[in-house]
């Protein structure tokens, strides 16, 4: 992964369906992260956000419920405390990507592990947009 363009890349880490249906989705996103962030240099590290966007609620519709998202930002947080530090771990970003809607982004943004989102499709419509960047 070449930094040197000046972009913060958002590295997307998540699993499939049938990876979360079989309990699978820590193995997931542990061999995930490591193949990709967690391969990087600390100090490229520090220049990258992360995204945790479960494969099976792209598009879908369906949405990891807080709590799942929640777990799922704590755990890749664990990784990245595991890899690198604690104070890389604190200083990571971390988004909720995956069905982020108007109706669910208060929810999502109430779990202290969420940083933010990474909006898709809801941002082609910018009334619906609106309502979730103004969420409050």
């Amino acid at each position: 992964m070449s930094l040197g363009f000046g972009l913060t890349p958002i590295v997307c880490l998540g699993e499939s369906a049938e990876e979360r249906d079989a309990g699978l989705e820590k193995q997931v996103l542990e061999r995930q992260f490591a193949g990709g962030p967690g391969a990087l240099t600390a100090e490229e590290f520090s220049r990258i956000l992360i995204a945790y966007e479960p494969v099976w609620a792209i598009g879908t519709g369906r949405v990891a419920t807080p709590e799942i998202a929640a777990a799922a930002h704590r755990f890749i947080r664990q990784c990245a405390a595991e890899r690198f530090s604690a104070g890389h771990a604190t200083a990571l970003r971390i988004l909720y990507g995956g069905s982020v809607k108007p109706d669910n982004i208060q929810g999502l943004m109430a779990q202290e592990e969420l940083d933010g989102a990474l909006v898709g499709g809801a941002s082609l419509d910018a009334k619906s947009f609106a309502s979730i960047v103004n969420f409050s």
